[in-house]
C-alpha cells in the first residue's frame, strides 16, 4: 500500500479510501491510485482484511445441478444482484435436493467465511436445512412455501399467477380450464395447482383433474396427447413455458388449433416463448427482481435485530403476458 501511495503521489490512508471506496476522495486523485495500483500490480490481501474486519463481503449461493430455466435464472439474478451491491460470489451446488446435502453445502461455504447465504430452493427440504444452519449464519431461501419454521423466503407469488392465467382463459368464454401440472412434491407446482383450482371454485366451473408431470417438454407432450383426446378441452393452463411447447406440439399432430380450437397460456415467459408457434401468452416472473429482493431480505437479517424485525416472506406479483396462444373457445 505504501508503495502505492509513494507512486501516486498521496498518502496510505488515502490508498485505503480509495480501495475502501470512501467518497471523500477526489476524481483526479482516485484516478492515479488505480492507475498506480494497476502499474505495480497491487492486490487487497482479501484473507488479511476478513481477519481484521470479520467480513469476507462474500456471499454464499447454494444451487442444484439443473438446466431448468427457472432455478438457472434464480441462479443468475441472485449473482448480479449480489455483483452490483460489491459482494463477489462463492457456490457450491448439491445433486439431490435433501437436507443433508445442503447442510454439507452450507458447511463448505462456512469455511470460506461467507458472510450470509441464500439458497434456490424449489423444494421445502432445502428450507428447512437452512433453519439447522449455525445460528451467526444468516440464510435466505429463494423459493418455497415461506413455512414459519423454515428460513426467510422470496418468492413469486404462484398461486396468483395461477389465478391471473386461469381468469385470462374464463374471461375469454371457455367453460373450464385444464392444468397440465409440474411435480406435486415441488411447492411451485402445488400453488399454480391452488391458484388455478381456486378461481375455477370461485367462478362455479367444472374443476377437472390435474395432468400432473414434470417441468420439460416431453412431459408437456404426454400430457397435451392425453388433453388432445378429450373433445371437450378448450384451454389449457401449464405450470410453465417448457410444459406448454410440449403442449403445443401435441396438440398441432392431433390435428388441434391454437388458439382456434385449444387455448394455451404458460408460466415463466422464457426468452423464447415469444417466437412459440403461436406466441404464448404466459406469466411473466421477473427473475433479476427476486435476485434483487432475495439479496435485500439477506442483508435485513444480516443488520438484524432491527426494529420492526424483517420479514420471514417477501412474495413478488407475476404479470400476465397476452400474446396469441389464447383466444375464445371454438363455436359450437
Amino acid at each position: 500500500m505504501r508503495d502505492v501511495a509513494k507512486l501516486a503521489g498521496v498518502s496510505h490512508q488515502t490508498v485505503s479510501r480509495v480501495l475502501n471506496n470512501h467518497p471523500n476522495v477526489r476524481d483526479e486523485t482516485r484516478q492515479r491510485v488505480l492507475d498506480a495500483m494497476r502499474s505495480l500490480n497491487y492486490r487487497r490481501n482479501l484473507a488479511a482484511r476478513t481477519l481484521v474486519t470479520r467480513q469476507s463481503d462474500t456471499l454464499g449461493i447454494i444451487g442444484f445441478e439443473t438446466t431448468l430455466f427457472g432455478p438457472a435464472s434464480m441462479l443468475y439474478g441472485i449473482e448480479s444482484a449480489a455483483r452490483d451491491a460489491g459482494y463477489m460470489v462463492s457456490i457450491a451446488s448439491v445433486r439431490d435436493l435433501d437436507r443433508r446435502q445442503v447442510l454439507e453445502a452450507v458447511d463448505r461455504l462456512t469455511q470460506h467465511s461467507v458472510d450470509g447465504v441464500i439458497a434456490i430452493a424449489p423444494k421445502q427440504s432445502v428450507n428447512h436445512a437452512l433453519a439447522q444452519a449455525p445460528p451467526s449464519l444468516q440464510c435466505v431461501a429463494v423459493g418455497g412455501a415461506g413455512e414459519s419454521d423454515a428460513a426467510p423466503t422470496v418468492s413469486i407469488d404462484n398461486a396468483a399467477g395461477a389465478r391471473l392465467a386461469t381468469q385470462h382463459l374464463l374471461d375469454l368464454g371457455h367453460a373450464t380450464v385444464h392444468h397440465a401440472a409440474g411435480p406435486p412434491d415441488w411447492p411451485e407446482s402445488a400453488e399454480r395447482i391452488d391458484g388455478w383450482r381456486s378461481t375455477l371454485y370461485a367462478a362455479g366451473a367444472v374443476v377437472p383433474p390435474v395432468e400432473h408431470g414434470w417441468w420439460d417438454a416431453e412431459s408437456g407432450h404426454a400430457q397435451g396427447s392425453a388433453l388432445a383426446k378429450d373433445p371437450n378441452v378448450t384451454a389449457i393452463f401449464c405450470a410453465n413455458d417448457r410444459i406448454a411447447l410440449g403442449v403445443l406440439r401435441a396438440l398441432h399432430e392431433a390435428g388441434k388449433r391454437v388458439p382456434e380450437d385449444v387455448s394455451v397460456v404458460g408460466f415463466d415467459d422464457m426468452p423464447d416463448s415469444g417466437f412459440f408457434v403461436p406466441p404464448l401468452t404466459t406469466v411473466h416472473q421477473d427473475f433479476a427482481e427476486l435476485g434483487r429482493r432475495s439479496l435485500a431480505l439477506l442483508l435485513e437479517h444480516m443488520a438484524a435485530p432491527t426494529d420492526p424485525p424483517p420479514p420471514h416472506r417477501v412474495l413478488l406479483t407475476p404479470q400476465l403476458v397476452i400474446r396469441t396462444s389464447s383466444g375464445p373457445p371454438p363455436h359450437p
